[in-house]
């Protein structure tokens, strides 16, 4: 079965701009949260997961 989000992530309505992406439970450090994007050929397609991830100029996480 297909899941957009891992079961430690939910979407809900963020106090700074419509809907975000909050951690339900504490997530370690270097944990695999899920592909944001996936290129296809020369076509890159923004995953579920993708449209919630913090776009901020002070982001609150950090990628590997």
């Amino acid at each position: 079965m297909y899941k957009p989000l891992p079961d430690s992530l939910t979407i809900k309505p963020s106090k700074v701009n419509g809907l975000g992406l909050f951690a339900k439970e504490v997530i370690s450090q270097a944990t695999n949260l899920g592909m944001t994007h996936v290129e296809i050929g020369e076509t890159i397609l923004r995953t579920p997961l993708g449209g919630f991830l913090n776009h901020s100029d002070n982001p609150n996480i950090t990628k590997q």
